[in-house]
């Protein structure tokens, strides 16, 4: 189907102080439907580093969609959609948008999360919170149309399109 790419932001996780249970929860998620597991990796809250990893991977073509979870909130090392920011092309805003406000069915916390989505290319790029419940909580309303956006990426990619 399609390749997955995940990429957790954890000062701790990077460390090995943390087990990575957000970024455990989207390949479980994803990999059920019936996606690929291309990249996985741990990194630090680092907008530098995450901005080069998220690119890396996008530029490759190995990728169709990265999932990251961690840094979206409002501390001061929690930089995902800065980083992120930095490197798409397009944003896809409705997707965070239907992710927050589904999240506030389980908690008012989740009008705090600051994580967007967007396009590099044909690689769709969507941030999650850094915990395992809120990650499920997330794809919740997500996951049904994800595939139906990296369809139509994927066909975008082979079909010739006339110039507008």
């Amino acid at each position: 189907m399609f390749n997955l790419g995940v990429l957790t932001s954890s000062d701790m996780g990077a460390a090995g102080q943390r087990e990575d249970t957000s970024g455990q929860a989207i390949k479980e998620i994803f990999l059920e439907l019936g996606f690929s597991l291309a990249r996985y990796e741990v990194v630090p809250d680092e907008k530098e580093i995450i901005a080069a990893k998220l690119a890396e991977w996008a530029d490759s073509g190995e990728v169709d969609l990265i999932v990251t979870t961690g840094g979206t909130g409002l501390g001061p090392r929690d930089v995902t959609p800065e980083a992120t920011m930095s490197i798409i092309h397009r944003q896809v805003p409705g997707i965070s948008e239907a992710m927050r406000q589904s999240g506030l069915r389980h908690t008012p916390m989740a009008m705090l999360s600051r994580g967007i989505s967007g396009l590099r290319g044909n690689c769709l790029i969507v941030n999650l919170p850094g915990s395992q419940r809120a990650v499920r909580e997330s794809l919740e309303i997500a996951v049904e149309a994800i595939p139906h956006a990296i369809e139509t990426l994927t066909k975008l990619r082979v079909e010739d399109h006339p110039p507008h």
